[in-house]
């Protein structure tokens, strides 16, 4: 024997009606089409530089052009200084940047009384930050 086949069935009637799942969503107005674009974030030096700078000489201001130097310098010199502290950790085999290799890299990089007075800084900064103040 082979296959049975299945009883041919009659469809009577009218087919079953579906009605179309509606979206709830909020109403769009006629101006709403673009979404507005955010600008790219861009961080600089620029409020601490002015901090110094009222903290140093009160009366005196700074155009956008010299921030801008200002910001470049800063920059430059904390690469320079992440650099050497980077290579001093993989030359002793260490896998954590401390501060102590961050002043060695100040002492490597700046020169004479600058890097004494930067490490002094430095110190005060870390001490401030430690104590929680």
């Amino acid at each position: 024997m082979g296959p049975k086949k299945a009883p041919a069935t009659e469809t009577i009637g009218i087919a079953a009606k579906t009605t179309p799942a509606i979206k709830r969503g909020p109403i769009k107005k006629a101006g709403d089409e673009k979404k507005k674009r955010r600008k790219k974030r861009h961080e600089t030096f620029s409020v601490y530089i002015y901090k110094v700078l009222k903290q140093v000489h009160n009366d005196t201001g700074i155009s956008k052009k010299s921030m801008n130097i200002m910001n470049s310098f800063i920059n430059d010199i904390f690469e320079r200084i992440a650099l050497e502290a980077s290579k001093l950790v993989r030359y002793n085999k260490k896998h954590t940047l401390s501060a102590r290799e961050v002043q060695s890299a100040v002492k490597l990089l700046l020169p004479g009384e600058l890097a004494k007075h930067a490490i002094i800084e430095g110190a005060k900064a870390v001490n401030k930050f430690v104590s929680g103040n």
